[in-house]
């Protein structure tokens, strides 16, 4: 993690299956790319959820995924005023983004937590 980051956003969602591969290049090739230049975006990943399994209390423990996104996007911010910022609301409506893929997603959460101890 990155020590300058204060806050991790946390962006997730269902894509339409007829507008998974086209999902996917936009994200990877124009959306990523666009946050990273905007300033306090200190990283970006994509994450796609797998089945979950873990022993807790110690029995062996599957957890369903029922209801929650397929896709996130991971982000670390330097600040959360970075979600509010001209940078940040440019940079989420330019390439085929709004127009090509938005419409076609749902079940979309936004989440941010702030760190809640100093950098180690």
């Amino acid at each position: 993690m990155n020590e300058k980051a204060r806050c991790i956003f946390v962006a997730s969602m269902d894509v339409d299956p007829e507008k998974e591969a086209l999902f996917n290049e936009v994200y990877d090739v124009e959306h990523i790319p666009l946050i990273l230049k905007v300033p306090g975006v200190l990283s970006a990943r994509r994450m796609q959820s797998v089945p979950l399994t873990l022993s807790l209390g110690g029995e062996r423990k599957t957890i369903p995924a029922e209801g929650e996104p397929r896709y996130s996007a991971i982000y670390e911010l330097a600040s959360a005023d970075v979600l509010t910022s001209d940078a940040w609301t440019k940079a989420v409506d330019q390439g085929r983004w709004p127009t090509e893929v938005r419409p076609y997603t749902r079940n979309r959460r936004h989440r941010l937590y702030e760190m809640t101890d100093a950098p180690a």
